[in-house]
């Protein structure tokens, strides 16, 4: 029990939310990534608001005292070097606030795709009154890569608007609550071909890295739309835009990406098959109070020596179920 622990909150460009009740509860020091060595030193809770910084590596000899990280995003891979991973701290993250922004938003891609908005837009601002084909969303099949939080939500979002939704997992198994059936993840370009649409919602882990390959997108049908909302690395993006050029895959909705902001000079900008979003998929208006009060109750939890919710297993990089 630490009845006033020390936290060092790493801000960034978001508004800071919550401070004026964890000052009550804790010495509360707000850094940057500059800052971040010096303000290490001592404490007892990293609170990295700012979660897509790069500094945690560098000030990490600092860290003296150190018992427990919080990242308020769901994926933690930035943070997966090997002196963290041996570690005794414990790392938390956001499990479950973003999962039905990200629900909502694979299923506005589906719709973008299934309805032709991307060519009612187009046709707009040409002041152009042509008709086109639009396709169903009810009966469609969806393969969605990733059976987290995110992954079930989205499920069941889609399953409750028709379409037919299997996943990839670690192991395959029948007789999910979520799911009609889930595929090994070994097996993905063996069954991806089977689906309308597929979902990357996988944390970046050594395992998934480039999980959508060559091999699974020629496996793919070529009326195939993908779908990514968990990490860009999670895709061979040379292989995708390949892909894309060539007819091999129908679309893409893609939020996130090797490089970002995704460079000028990517080719991804100038295709019509394909919706860039500056990976947002996570955002609601709701979004920043739910975070701060997700760790304000994990910090009650932490002063009371109570478990912590959301412990990620530092092996495997994300939260198991």
């Amino acid at each position: 029990m630490n009845a006033h622990p020390v936290i060092t909150v790493l801000a960034g460009n978001r508004p800071l939310v919550g401070m004026e009740e964890l000052q009550r509860e804790a010495e509360v020091r707000v850094t940057d990534d500059a800052g971040l060595p010096e303000a290490l030193a001592g404490a007892d809770i990293l609170y990295l608001w700012d979660y897509f910084a790069d500094g945690v590596r560098r000030a990490w000899p600092a860290a003296d005292s150190l018992r427990w990280i919080h990242v308020p995003a769901a994926g933690v891979d930035k943070l997966m070097f090997p002196e963290l991973v041996s570690s005794e701290v414990v790392l938390t993250n956001a499990r479950g606030v973003f999962d039905r922004p990200m629900a909502e938003h694979v299923l506005g891609s589906m719709f973008h795709f299934a309805k032709n908005f991307g060519l009612a837009s187009a046709q707009q601002r040409q002041r152009q009154w042509r008709h086109y084909a639009t396709g169903d969303l009810a009966g469609a099949s969806v393969l969605v890569a990733g059976t987290g939080s995110i992954g079930r939500c989205t499920a069941r979002l889609l399953a409750a608007v028709g379409l037919r939704v299997d996943g990839t997992g670690r192991t395959a198994r029948g007789g999910d609550a979520d799911f009609g059936t889930i595929h090994a993840s070994a097996d993905f370009a063996a069954v991806a071909g089977a689906y309308d649409y597929v979902v990357l919602a996988a944390p970046l882990t050594p395992d998934t890295r480039g999980m959508l390959s060559r091999e699974v997108l020629t496996a793919m049908k070529p009326t195939a739309v993908l779908i990514n909302v968990g990490r860009g690395a999670l895709a061979d993006e040379a292989a995708l835009e390949d892909a894309l050029r060539g007819g091999a895959l129908a679309g893409a909705a893609l939020d996130v990406f090797e490089t970002e902001p995704l460079p000028e000079s990517s080719g991804l900008w100038e295709l019509e098959n394909v919706l860039v979003t500056p990976h947002l998929s996570g955002d609601s208006q709701n979004q920043l109070p739910a975070l701060a009060r997700q760790f304000a109750d994990n910090l009650a939890a932490f002063k009371a020596g109570r478990p912590l919710a959301n412990v990620v297993d530092k092996q495997l990089g994300f939260v198991v179920s």
